[in-house]
């Protein structure tokens, strides 16, 4: 096999030894971060398999990481749902909302989903190597180059849209972003567009936790006293990410 072909499936054993030990720690519930870090491996998975989802076998186990990560999506905003509420000290509705995690990873531990992923990696590198054999894996370089440049123009296009689609703009920043983490000499975004990147995904992710925590105070009751709160911070985070995103379609541009 080519170079990037050995380095992508040393790679991808390196993400499925991670994902067995988050599964073990999210088992034994005394580590706070298990699910953060089961879910930053799963990113750091589908960010590496993406601009390979023309091969077949990296289509499908691409299609398992993101089965668990729609999963365990709503898991991981109850727990920084449950880590807010205590730190802005409103104890009494964060253990409501620590009391639900326990069973929540017990789910997770026994879904479908985990043991497909699971499975999918176990068998992923005979798959490879088969891919290798038949010629499938020629030109790797130039298709991840070709991925990521569409990437970049997809998110240069959602930050100029009227529109203002803030959901859909972290979405396309999240993916060009991880994509280069995983890619940097096929992106070459370089140090200060990648730092601009940083700090838009950061703002525009805050401004998404209070959306969602507003949407919850609809039905929660027990929110509806941070309401207010939850309120001026979104407003403040909108005319941050506004300001990052008008530079960025700068830098993008360039």
């Amino acid at each position: 096999m080519t170079a990037i072909a050995n380095q992508l499936l040393s790679q991808v054993l390196r993400l499925q030894v991670r994902l067995l030990a988050c599964r073990e720690r999210l088992a034994a519930q005394t580590d706070p971060e298990a699910l953060h870090d089961l879910r930053i491996a799963l990113r750091q998975l589908r960010s590496l398999l993406r601009p390979l989802v023309d091969l077949p076998c990296c289509a499908a186990l691409q299609q398992r990481a993101a089965a668990l990560g729609r999963l365990s999506g709503p898991l991981r905003d109850l727990e920084v749902l449950a880590g807010e509420l205590q730190r802005r000290g409103w104890p009494a509705a964060a253990a409501v909302r620590a009391a639900q995690l326990a069973p929540g990873y017990r789910q997770l531990l026994a879904s479908p989903a985990l043991d497909e992923l699971l499975q999918a990696l176990d068998n992923w590198p005979g798959q490879w190597h088969q891919a290798a054999a038949c010629g499938q894996l020629r030109g790797l370089n130039r298709a991840i180059r070709r991925r990521l440049h569409k990437d970049r123009q997809r998110l240069l296009q959602a930050l100029q849209d009227p529109a203002h689609d803030r959901h859909r703009q972290r979405l396309l920043i999240k993916r060009l972003r991880y994509g280069a983490e995983q890619y940097p000499r096929q992106a070459q975004l370089g140090t200060e567009l990648s730092g601009w990147l940083k700090q838009a995904q950061s703002v525009l992710g805050d401004w998404h936790d209070h959306w969602q925590w507003l949407l919850r105070a609809d039905s929660e009751p027990d929110l509806a006293p941070y309401r207010l709160s939850w309120q001026q911070a979104m407003a403040l985070e909108a005319r941050r990410a506004d300001r990052l995103l008008e530079k960025l379609v700068e830098k993008l541009s360039n």
